[in-house]
């Protein structure tokens, strides 16, 4: 049995299709998936990129492309009230939801729902305060050691070679993006592609610009 680590943060909608649809991507499939939330924004700030969200033109282009996702799967999504928002408070949630920072599927799909579902504000205060009752943590998601969690997950995330979200570790190969679900479901089953020359090969293509 494979081990994915899943790399998300609740801000994508992008990780919220994904986990919605992993399960029927990979029917049939013998695994076991960890949920790792992580701070997309820091990730980002990493490599030197803005988020989708934070270019006017992309902006539009992104919600526009996710809705016509959600009706093409079937996926519940609505747009919340405000986007790009602040996660931290609920990435911090669902970390404090396990005692060893391992949040599981209801957990996650609860915070997910609670952004991508409704078309509320995801940051509301009020509604944050529920959702905590709801999900009613194992540990206060302000206390220090929930919080140097999120950091060292994200740190793990960039040193894994992750770039953005939603991204699946397995066996040290990193997939990514809503769209590499099938790409992943072929690794799973033994493809011959990913022990080939293919899967490397890129980086060994030298760049064309110049620093």
């Amino acid at each position: 049995m494979k081990h994915i680590t899943f790399y998300l943060d609740f801000i994508s909608p992008y990780a919220w299709l994904a986990f919605q649809k992993l399960p029927q991507s990979l029917m049939g499939l013998s695994y076991r998936v960890s949920y790792k939330p992580v701070l997309l924004g820091a990730i980002l700030r990493h490599h030197g990129q803005l988020g989708p969200a934070e270019i006017p033109a992309k902006r539009d282009w992104t919600y526009r492309h996710v809705l016509w996702l959600a009706q093409r799967d079937g996926v519940d999504l609505a747009l919340p009230a405000t986007h790009p928002f602040n996660p931290l408070g609920l990435l911090r949630l669902a970390l404090a939801c396990d005692a060893k920072g391992e949040p599981n599927r209801y957990q996650c799909e609860t915070l997910f729902r609670h952004v991508w579902c409704g078309g509320a504000d995801a940051a509301d205060s009020e509604r944050l305060t529920a959702l905590t009752a709801l999900l009613n943590p194992k540990r206060h998601p302000a206390d220090p050691a929930v919080k140097d969690q999120l950091k060292t997950n994200t740190e793990e995330a960039i040193a894994a070679g992750v770039f953005g979200v939603p991204a699946y570790e397995v066996e040290g190969k990193l997939f990514w993006g809503f769209d590499a679900l099938p790409m992943l479901a072929d690794y799973l089953r033994g493809d011959a592609w990913f022990d080939g020359p293919q899967w490397n090969s890129p980086a060994a293509i030298p760049s064309g610009l110049k620093p």
